[in-house]
Protein backbone atom coordinates (compact mmCIF):
# COMPACT_ATOMS: atom_id res chain seq x y z
CA UNK A 1 0.00 0.00 0.00
CA UNK A 2 0.76 3.30 -0.53
CA UNK A 3 -0.79 6.69 0.69
CA UNK A 4 -0.09 10.56 -0.58
CA UNK A 5 -1.41 12.85 1.15
CA UNK A 6 -1.14 16.84 1.90
CA UNK A 7 -1.81 17.17 -1.94
CA UNK A 8 -4.53 19.34 -4.07
CA UNK A 9 -6.27 16.16 -5.99
CA UNK A 10 -7.24 17.18 -9.05
CA UNK A 11 -9.54 14.06 -10.33
CA UNK A 12 -9.78 16.28 -12.62
CA UNK A 13 -14.03 17.06 -12.57
CA UNK A 14 -13.08 17.90 -8.79
CA UNK A 15 -10.65 19.91 -6.95
CA UNK A 16 -9.58 18.24 -3.31
CA UNK A 17 -7.74 20.04 -1.79
CA UNK A 18 -5.81 18.43 1.43
CA UNK A 19 -6.35 15.02 -0.42
CA UNK A 20 -5.01 12.10 0.20
CA UNK A 21 -4.90 8.72 -2.18
CA UNK A 22 -4.18 4.93 -1.37
CA UNK A 23 -2.63 3.14 -4.08
CA UNK A 24 -3.03 -0.74 -3.85
CA UNK A 25 -0.69 -2.25 -5.97
CA UNK A 26 -1.18 -0.99 -10.01
CA UNK A 27 -4.78 0.53 -8.90
CA UNK A 28 -6.10 3.63 -7.07
CA UNK A 29 -8.38 1.59 -3.54
CA UNK A 30 -9.25 5.58 -2.56
CA UNK A 31 -9.07 9.09 -2.57
CA UNK A 32 -10.97 11.66 -0.39
CA UNK A 33 -9.89 15.21 1.72
CA UNK A 34 -6.99 13.81 4.23
CA UNK A 35 -9.53 13.94 7.13
CA UNK A 36 -11.30 10.98 5.55
CA UNK A 37 -8.53 8.68 4.61
CA UNK A 38 -6.22 8.17 7.08
CA UNK A 39 -2.85 6.13 5.78
CA UNK A 40 -3.25 1.94 6.74
CA UNK A 41 -0.92 0.51 8.88
CA UNK A 42 2.45 -0.19 7.33
CA UNK A 43 1.76 1.84 4.10
CA UNK A 44 4.69 3.47 2.43
CA UNK A 45 3.96 7.34 2.71
CA UNK A 46 4.70 10.13 -0.41
CA UNK A 47 4.18 13.87 0.84
CA UNK A 48 2.95 15.95 -1.77
CA UNK A 49 3.95 19.38 0.02
CA UNK A 50 0.73 20.86 -1.27
CA UNK A 51 1.52 20.52 -4.74
CA UNK A 52 -1.13 19.53 -7.22
CA UNK A 53 -1.49 15.29 -8.25
CA UNK A 54 -3.45 14.62 -11.25
CA UNK A 55 -4.24 12.17 -13.42
CA UNK A 56 -1.40 10.65 -15.91
CA UNK A 57 -1.55 12.46 -19.11
CA UNK A 58 -2.61 10.54 -22.51
CA UNK A 59 -1.66 11.40 -25.89
CA UNK A 60 -3.11 10.35 -28.58
CA UNK A 61 -0.73 11.33 -31.43
CA UNK A 62 2.68 10.63 -30.89
CA UNK A 63 4.82 9.82 -34.03
CA UNK A 64 8.81 9.35 -31.79
CA UNK A 65 10.58 10.52 -29.55
CA UNK A 66 14.36 10.45 -28.45
CA UNK A 67 15.89 10.28 -31.66
CA UNK A 68 13.53 7.22 -33.41
CA UNK A 69 10.34 7.02 -35.47
CA UNK A 70 7.79 4.66 -35.24
CA UNK A 71 6.91 5.06 -38.84
CA UNK A 72 10.84 4.08 -39.83
CA UNK A 73 11.15 1.07 -36.60
CA UNK A 74 8.13 0.18 -35.24
CA UNK A 75 10.36 -1.89 -32.39
CA UNK A 76 11.47 1.16 -30.82
CA UNK A 77 7.90 2.18 -29.33
CA UNK A 78 8.84 -0.05 -26.49
CA UNK A 79 12.24 1.91 -26.18
CA UNK A 80 10.63 5.48 -26.41
CA UNK A 81 8.03 4.56 -23.63
CA UNK A 82 10.28 4.12 -21.42
CA UNK A 83 11.46 8.14 -21.15
CA UNK A 84 7.92 9.71 -21.75
CA UNK A 85 6.96 9.53 -18.03
CA UNK A 86 9.76 12.80 -17.60
CA UNK A 87 7.04 14.92 -19.23
CA UNK A 88 3.83 13.03 -17.55
CA UNK A 89 2.79 10.97 -20.46
CA UNK A 90 1.60 7.63 -19.24
CA UNK A 91 0.14 6.57 -21.48
CA UNK A 92 -0.19 7.28 -25.50
CA UNK A 93 -1.32 6.09 -29.25
CA UNK A 94 2.36 5.04 -30.86
CA UNK A 95 1.51 7.17 -34.45
CA UNK A 96 2.38 5.54 -37.41
CA UNK A 97 2.25 7.89 -40.58
CA UNK A 98 1.03 7.18 -44.39
CA UNK A 99 3.55 4.09 -44.86
CA UNK A 100 3.26 0.71 -47.05
CA UNK A 101 0.82 -1.03 -44.88
CA UNK A 102 3.17 -3.50 -43.74
CA UNK A 103 4.65 -0.95 -41.56
CA UNK A 104 1.14 -1.10 -39.95
CA UNK A 105 0.90 -4.43 -39.61
CA UNK A 106 4.88 -4.51 -37.70
CA UNK A 107 3.34 -2.19 -35.36
CA UNK A 108 0.50 -3.90 -34.43
CA UNK A 109 3.31 -7.12 -33.95
CA UNK A 110 5.22 -5.41 -31.77
CA UNK A 111 2.21 -4.39 -29.65
CA UNK A 112 1.26 -7.67 -29.73
CA UNK A 113 4.62 -9.46 -28.37
CA UNK A 114 4.21 -7.37 -25.24
CA UNK A 115 7.21 -5.25 -23.58
CA UNK A 116 10.71 -6.43 -23.25
CA UNK A 117 11.15 -8.70 -19.81
CA UNK A 118 11.56 -5.74 -16.91
CA UNK A 119 10.17 -2.72 -19.19
CA UNK A 120 8.69 -0.19 -17.25
CA UNK A 121 6.88 3.06 -19.06
CA UNK A 122 4.49 4.95 -20.20
CA UNK A 123 1.86 2.15 -21.39
CA UNK A 124 0.80 1.79 -25.28
CA UNK A 125 -2.63 1.79 -25.90
CA UNK A 126 -2.83 0.26 -29.09
CA UNK A 127 -1.95 2.19 -32.57
CA UNK A 128 -3.04 5.72 -33.88
CA UNK A 129 -2.76 4.57 -38.20
CA UNK A 130 -2.00 8.12 -39.42
CA UNK A 131 -3.28 7.09 -43.32
CA UNK A 132 -2.79 5.80 -45.42
CA UNK A 133 -6.08 7.20 -46.70
CA UNK A 134 -5.38 10.87 -46.73
CA UNK A 135 -5.97 13.28 -49.76
CA UNK A 136 -2.97 14.14 -51.58
CA UNK A 137 -3.84 17.72 -51.41
CA UNK A 138 -3.92 17.73 -47.70
CA UNK A 139 -1.49 15.26 -47.60
CA UNK A 140 1.17 17.80 -45.26
CA UNK A 141 4.19 16.19 -44.44
CA UNK A 142 3.20 12.66 -45.08
CA UNK A 143 4.50 10.99 -48.52
CA UNK A 144 2.39 10.81 -51.59
CA UNK A 145 4.07 7.88 -52.81
CA UNK A 146 1.91 5.74 -50.25
CA UNK A 147 -1.19 7.34 -50.14
CA UNK A 148 -4.05 4.90 -51.48
CA UNK A 149 -7.66 5.14 -51.38
CA UNK A 150 -9.69 3.56 -48.91
CA UNK A 151 -10.69 -0.45 -48.14
CA UNK A 152 -12.41 -2.79 -46.53
CA UNK A 153 -9.54 -5.19 -47.39
CA UNK A 154 -7.12 -2.81 -46.40
CA UNK A 155 -8.12 -2.04 -42.87
CA UNK A 156 -9.58 -5.94 -42.21
CA UNK A 157 -7.02 -6.52 -39.29
CA UNK A 158 -7.30 -3.04 -37.76
CA UNK A 159 -9.40 -3.51 -34.74
CA UNK A 160 -8.74 -2.79 -30.56
CA UNK A 161 -8.39 -6.48 -30.12
CA UNK A 162 -5.56 -6.12 -33.24
CA UNK A 163 -3.94 -3.02 -31.09
CA UNK A 164 -5.18 -0.81 -33.49
CA UNK A 165 -7.39 2.04 -31.46
CA UNK A 166 -7.14 5.17 -33.81
CA UNK A 167 -7.37 5.67 -37.60
CA UNK A 168 -7.36 9.43 -39.70
CA UNK A 169 -8.44 9.24 -42.99
CA UNK A 170 -10.47 11.57 -45.41
CA UNK A 171 -13.53 11.24 -45.78
CA UNK A 172 -14.42 12.31 -48.67
CA UNK A 173 -12.23 9.54 -51.05
CA UNK A 174 -13.92 7.11 -52.43
CA UNK A 175 -14.68 4.15 -50.24
CA UNK A 176 -14.11 6.08 -47.06
CA UNK A 177 -17.57 5.92 -45.48
CA UNK A 178 -17.92 1.88 -45.83
CA UNK A 179 -14.19 2.04 -43.87
CA UNK A 180 -15.65 4.02 -41.45
CA UNK A 181 -18.98 2.49 -41.02
CA UNK A 182 -16.72 -1.29 -40.26
CA UNK A 183 -13.60 0.46 -38.12
CA UNK A 184 -16.52 2.58 -35.76
CA UNK A 185 -18.76 -0.80 -35.88
CA UNK A 186 -15.36 -2.81 -34.73
CA UNK A 187 -14.71 0.00 -31.53
CA UNK A 188 -11.67 1.46 -33.47
CA UNK A 189 -12.18 5.58 -33.03
CA UNK A 190 -12.26 6.84 -36.82
CA UNK A 191 -10.87 10.36 -37.46
CA UNK A 192 -11.81 12.98 -40.23
CA UNK A 193 -8.17 14.46 -41.15
CA UNK A 194 -6.18 15.29 -43.92
CA UNK A 195 -8.96 15.88 -45.69
CA UNK A 196 -10.68 18.57 -48.24
CA UNK A 197 -13.98 17.23 -47.15
CA UNK A 198 -17.02 19.84 -47.51
CA UNK A 199 -19.27 20.49 -44.63
CA UNK A 200 -21.86 18.10 -46.24
CA UNK A 201 -19.53 15.66 -46.40
CA UNK A 202 -17.92 15.94 -43.07
CA UNK A 203 -21.24 15.38 -41.29
CA UNK A 204 -21.74 12.44 -43.66
CA UNK A 205 -18.83 11.39 -42.00
CA UNK A 206 -20.40 12.02 -38.59
CA UNK A 207 -22.95 9.98 -39.50
CA UNK A 208 -21.33 6.51 -40.37
CA UNK A 209 -19.16 6.73 -37.10
CA UNK A 210 -16.25 9.53 -37.58
CA UNK A 211 -16.41 10.87 -33.99
CA UNK A 212 -12.95 12.96 -33.82
CA UNK A 213 -10.84 15.46 -35.73
CA UNK A 214 -6.97 14.95 -36.49
CA UNK A 215 -4.89 18.03 -35.27
CA UNK A 216 -7.57 20.72 -36.17
CA UNK A 217 -6.74 23.42 -38.42
CA UNK A 218 -4.22 21.50 -39.83
CA UNK A 219 -3.93 19.45 -43.26
CA UNK A 220 -7.78 20.43 -43.97
CA UNK A 221 -9.12 23.63 -45.83
CA UNK A 222 -9.49 26.96 -44.27
CA UNK A 223 -12.52 27.63 -42.39
CA UNK A 224 -14.45 29.59 -44.66
CA UNK A 225 -18.16 31.36 -43.98
CA UNK A 226 -19.97 30.41 -47.07
CA UNK A 227 -18.18 27.34 -47.06
CA UNK A 228 -17.22 25.72 -43.21
CA UNK A 229 -15.71 22.57 -44.71
CA UNK A 230 -14.60 19.91 -42.02
CA UNK A 231 -13.31 22.80 -39.77
CA UNK A 232 -16.90 24.38 -39.46
CA UNK A 233 -18.37 21.11 -39.34
CA UNK A 234 -15.86 19.67 -36.24
CA UNK A 235 -16.31 23.20 -34.75
CA UNK A 236 -19.81 23.51 -34.47
CA UNK A 237 -20.86 19.40 -34.06
CA UNK A 238 -21.25 18.71 -30.30
CA UNK A 239 -20.86 15.07 -30.56
CA UNK A 240 -17.61 15.70 -32.25
CA UNK A 241 -14.39 15.85 -30.06
CA UNK A 242 -10.97 17.37 -31.78
CA UNK A 243 -7.17 17.07 -31.57
CA UNK A 244 -5.52 19.98 -31.19
CA UNK A 245 -1.52 20.85 -31.64
CA UNK A 246 -0.97 23.96 -29.30
CA UNK A 247 2.57 24.71 -29.59
CA UNK A 248 2.38 28.01 -31.10
CA UNK A 249 3.69 26.96 -34.55
CA UNK A 250 0.82 24.99 -35.74
CA UNK A 251 -1.63 26.79 -34.58
CA UNK A 252 -2.23 30.69 -33.50
CA UNK A 253 -3.06 30.92 -29.83
CA UNK A 254 -6.30 33.11 -31.04
CA UNK A 255 -7.32 29.60 -32.75
CA UNK A 256 -6.79 27.68 -30.11
CA UNK A 257 -8.70 30.14 -27.97
CA UNK A 258 -11.57 29.77 -30.81
CA UNK A 259 -11.44 26.02 -30.35
CA UNK A 260 -11.72 25.84 -26.30
CA UNK A 261 -14.54 28.69 -26.80
CA UNK A 262 -16.14 26.11 -29.34
CA UNK A 263 -15.71 22.55 -27.68
CA UNK A 264 -14.59 23.09 -24.06
CA UNK A 265 -12.61 20.67 -22.16
CA UNK A 266 -14.53 17.34 -22.89
CA UNK A 267 -14.59 17.61 -26.57
CA UNK A 268 -11.22 18.94 -27.16
CA UNK A 269 -8.19 17.09 -26.91
CA UNK A 270 -4.91 18.26 -26.84
CA UNK A 271 -2.35 16.47 -28.26
CA UNK A 272 1.59 16.62 -29.16
CA UNK A 273 1.91 15.18 -32.49
CA UNK A 274 5.73 15.24 -31.25
CA UNK A 275 8.69 13.79 -33.83
CA UNK A 276 11.51 11.77 -33.08
CA UNK A 277 13.03 15.03 -32.52
CA UNK A 278 11.43 15.43 -29.55
CA UNK A 279 13.77 15.39 -26.17
CA UNK A 280 16.39 15.94 -28.54
CA UNK A 281 18.73 19.03 -30.01
CA UNK A 282 17.99 20.48 -33.07
CA UNK A 283 19.69 18.54 -36.48
CA UNK A 284 18.56 16.46 -38.96
CA UNK A 285 15.62 13.39 -38.33
CA UNK A 286 13.35 11.38 -39.90
CA UNK A 287 9.58 11.02 -40.02
CA UNK A 288 8.66 8.08 -41.89
CA UNK A 289 10.63 7.93 -44.75
CA UNK A 290 11.46 11.68 -45.91
CA UNK A 291 14.34 13.78 -43.90
CA UNK A 292 13.03 16.70 -41.67
CA UNK A 293 15.33 19.81 -40.41
CA UNK A 294 14.68 20.32 -36.74
CA UNK A 295 14.91 23.71 -34.74
CA UNK A 296 14.29 24.40 -30.87
CA UNK A 297 10.70 25.66 -31.97
CA UNK A 298 9.36 23.61 -35.14
CA UNK A 299 9.97 20.63 -37.56
CA UNK A 300 9.95 20.50 -41.21
CA UNK A 301 10.58 18.90 -44.42
CA UNK A 302 12.85 20.85 -47.23
CA UNK A 303 9.73 22.48 -48.89
CA UNK A 304 8.84 24.44 -45.46
CA UNK A 305 6.09 21.79 -44.60
CA UNK A 306 5.72 21.15 -40.64
CA UNK A 307 6.32 17.74 -39.98
CA UNK A 308 5.49 17.05 -36.33
CA UNK A 309 5.92 19.00 -33.44
CA UNK A 310 8.94 19.05 -30.84
CA UNK A 311 6.48 20.32 -27.72
CA UNK A 312 6.44 17.69 -24.57
CA UNK A 313 2.75 17.30 -23.16
CA UNK A 314 3.19 19.09 -20.00
CA UNK A 315 4.60 22.51 -21.90
CA UNK A 316 1.25 21.79 -24.00
CA UNK A 317 -0.68 21.88 -21.00
CA UNK A 318 1.20 25.56 -19.84
CA UNK A 319 0.46 26.62 -23.67
CA UNK A 320 -3.45 25.61 -23.71
CA UNK A 321 -3.66 27.81 -20.15
CA UNK A 322 -1.87 31.07 -21.64
CA UNK A 323 -3.98 30.72 -24.88
CA UNK A 324 -7.25 30.37 -23.60
CA UNK A 325 -7.34 31.54 -19.85
CA UNK A 326 -9.05 28.64 -18.59
CA UNK A 327 -8.79 26.73 -15.42
CA UNK A 328 -5.98 24.11 -14.62
CA UNK A 329 -8.63 21.51 -13.60
CA UNK A 330 -10.01 22.90 -17.33
CA UNK A 331 -6.88 21.95 -19.35
CA UNK A 332 -6.19 18.93 -17.28
CA UNK A 333 -9.58 16.78 -18.59
CA UNK A 334 -7.93 18.17 -22.25
CA UNK A 335 -5.03 15.21 -21.91
CA UNK A 336 -6.92 13.24 -19.08
CA UNK A 337 -10.24 12.19 -19.14
CA UNK A 338 -11.45 13.57 -22.26
CA UNK A 339 -8.89 11.31 -24.32
CA UNK A 340 -9.89 8.52 -22.07
CA UNK A 341 -12.99 8.80 -22.33
CA UNK A 342 -12.52 8.72 -26.86
CA UNK A 343 -11.46 5.14 -26.04
CA UNK A 344 -13.63 3.93 -23.69
CA UNK A 345 -11.16 3.82 -20.74
CA UNK A 346 -12.71 6.57 -18.92
CA UNK A 347 -13.33 4.10 -16.07
CA UNK A 348 -9.35 3.13 -15.71
CA UNK A 349 -7.55 6.25 -17.26
CA UNK A 350 -7.45 9.81 -17.29
CA UNK A 351 -9.15 10.48 -13.38
CA UNK A 352 -8.13 9.95 -9.91
CA UNK A 353 -10.66 7.67 -8.78
CA UNK A 354 -11.07 4.24 -7.07
CA UNK A 355 -10.77 1.00 -9.36
CA UNK A 356 -8.48 3.22 -11.95
CA UNK A 357 -5.06 2.29 -12.84
CA UNK A 358 -2.38 4.51 -10.57
CA UNK A 359 -1.43 6.85 -13.52
CA UNK A 360 -0.44 9.62 -10.99
CA UNK A 361 1.45 12.88 -11.62
CA UNK A 362 2.75 15.39 -9.43
CA UNK A 363 3.39 18.98 -10.82
CA UNK A 364 5.57 21.67 -9.43
CA UNK A 365 4.31 25.52 -8.87
CA UNK A 366 5.04 26.11 -12.64
CA UNK A 367 3.75 23.43 -13.93
CA UNK A 368 6.56 21.29 -14.42
CA UNK A 369 6.26 17.48 -13.63
CA UNK A 370 7.94 16.44 -10.51
CA UNK A 371 6.69 13.15 -10.30
CA UNK A 372 5.36 10.52 -12.47
CA UNK A 373 3.85 6.95 -11.43
CA UNK A 374 2.40 4.50 -14.20
CA UNK A 375 0.22 1.79 -12.75
CA UNK A 376 1.27 2.06 -8.98
CA UNK A 377 5.08 2.53 -10.20
CA UNK A 378 7.07 5.52 -9.69
CA UNK A 379 8.97 6.23 -12.89
CA UNK A 380 10.21 9.42 -12.62
CA UNK A 381 11.35 12.07 -9.90
CA UNK A 382 12.52 15.58 -10.71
Amino acid sequence: MLYIHNATLYTPETVIHDGAILVDGEYIAACAPAGELAAPAGAAMIDAEGAAVVPGFIDLQLNGAFGDDFSVSPDTIWRVAADLPRWGVTSFLPTIITSPLAQFGKGQEVLAGGPPAGWTGSIPLGLHCEGPFLNPQKKGAHNPAHLRLPSLEAVAAWSPQQHVRLVTLAPELPGALAVVEALASRGVLVSSGHSMATYAEAQAAFAAGARYGTHLFNAMPTLEHREPGLPGALLTASAQTVGIIPDGVHVHPAAVALAWQAKGPTRLNIVTDAMAALGMPPGRYMLADQEVTVTERDARLASGTLAGSVIPMDAALRNVLAFTGCSLAEALETITSTPADLLGMGHLRGRITPGAYADLVMLTPDLRVRLTMVEGKTLYRL
